[in-house]
């Protein structure tokens, strides 16, 4: 099953990528596709939303973070 989650990235680990990737792999480990970036610190998210409607109809779960993040950015995804 693939799964949106994050993923940390940056010198200090502080921003991350919004990915695409197998539920059983570490948080860091191989993606499948990167779909996002989202920066807490500066509150500045870009989204690839064509490609995220693409793996949600395949059948791609949200963690909870991500689905937050899609709610702030109005993104209704079901």
């Amino acid at each position: 099953m693939v799964k949106l989650r994050l993923k940390r990235y940056g010198r200090k680990q502080r921003t991350y990528r919004i990915v695409a990737i197998e539920a059983q792999s570490r948080r860091e480990g191989k993606v499948t596709k990167e779909v996002g970036f989202y920066n807490p610190r500066k509150e500045e998210t870009r989204l690839d939303i064509s490609a995220i409607a693409v793996l949600c109809k395949s059948g791609a779960k949200l963690t909870e973070t991500v689905r937050d993040i899609f709610k702030r950015e109005n993104l209704k995804i079901t």
